[in-house]
């Protein structure tokens, strides 16, 4: 007698994603202090339409629904600013997860970060709100917390990065805290970092991507600002400004969209956003260039595997070879 077939769950189990999860919830929160309530209703809109999104075409698929699913919307629910309209905010997870990670068959297939895919259409979809929809964060305490949309009357307040390519100053220390204007989920240094040591020390993220990724961004940037270029800002500040620490944590350490092969391939691919990171932010119209130089990277990682892998192989050939004739 034939027994019953065992119903699987309806979403899959995967501790390393449930991992970057746990390490975003007290970002998240710190956004609630910064910039209030509104910033938590945000994230549960968009969980709400990246969860829907994938589970009409996993049920295409006869798949179930990934727990990446929900490190996909908490990445991109932060990236936006505090004011963004909900609309803008459903499209874009929506695009990401459909035309970022479903097309291409589901987890596992695709080749661009859904999160960073999502936050680029939006990005050139919408340019003003998204850049519009910034505000003076809550104070003190209990900050935020008491509020439902904090500095809103202030809306359109420039970012730090904005104010360090018009020629202006931040206090360092606010880019560190993360007690400024910014991204939900962006502004704080310390947070970001402490989530990355959890991540590598969870081993849910690779220390190699984010570390070569540091290295090639201030390598490039410190060339770039010593060497006279007007619109490169000082690297240490730059650093700590805008979504670039956030990016190379979270999202160019995407088990699926990286370079996975071999450790050379991850300091090769890391190190690649780190600089097309400054060589965007000083010679493009696009202030913050997080977003594109993780998806550039995104499309040539499979090609950098392949070239590595076949190196490998090569030398393992050769080595047998030259073992065979001794």
């Amino acid at each position: 007698m034939d027994k019953p077939k065992t119903k699987k769950p309806l979403i899959m189990k995967q501790k390393v994603m449930w991992q970057v999860v746990y390490a975003l919830i007290p970002i998240a929160v710190f956004s609630v202090y910064l910039f209030g309530w509104r910033s938590l209703s945000v994230l549960a809109v968009v969980n709400a339409a990246g969860f829907l999104s994938e589970f009409i075409f996993a049920k295409i698929y006869r798949k179930q629904v990934s727990s990446a699913v929900f490190v996909s919307n908490f990445l991109f629910a932060l990236s936006l600013p505090p004011a963004v309209p909900y609309w803008i905010a459903v499209v874009g997870i929506v695009f990401g997860i459909v035309f970022g990670k479903m097309v291409f068959g589901g987890f596992g297939r695709n080749i661009f970060n859904p999160a960073i895919s999502g936050r680029a259409f939006v990005y050139i979809s919408f340019g003003v709100p998204l850049t519009a929809g910034f505000v003076q964060p809550a104070g003190g305490f209990p900050g935020g917390f008491t509020q439902w949309l904090a500095g809103a009357d202030a809306v359109s307040r420039a970012t730090p990065l904005f104010d360090l390519n018009s020629g202006g100053s931040v206090a360092l220390s606010n880019l560190v805290t993360g007690i400024t204007a910014g991204s939900l989920g962006e502004t704080s240094a310390i947070l970001i970092l402490a989530a990355g040591v959890f991540l590598v020390v969870r081993k849910a993220a690779n220390i190699r991507i984010i570390l070569s990724g540091l290295i090639g961004f201030a390598v490039v940037q410190s060339a770039l600002f010593f060497g006279g270029i007007e619109t490169a800002v000082n690297p240490l500040y730059s650093l700590f400004s805008g979504s670039l620490l956030y990016g190379l944590v979270f999202m160019a350490t995407d088990p699926i969209s990286s370079s996975q092969t071999t450790d050379a391939g991850r300091w090769i691919y890391g190190a690649l956003i780190g600089a097309l990171i400054s060589l965007i932010r000083v010679f493009a119209i696009w202030i913050e260039g997080v977003t594109f130089a993780i998806l550039i990277a995104n499309m040539f990682a499979p090609l950098l595997d392949h070239i590595l892998k076949e190196q490998k192989n090569k030398r393992k050939s050769a080595a047998k070879e030259k073992g065979g004739e001794a």
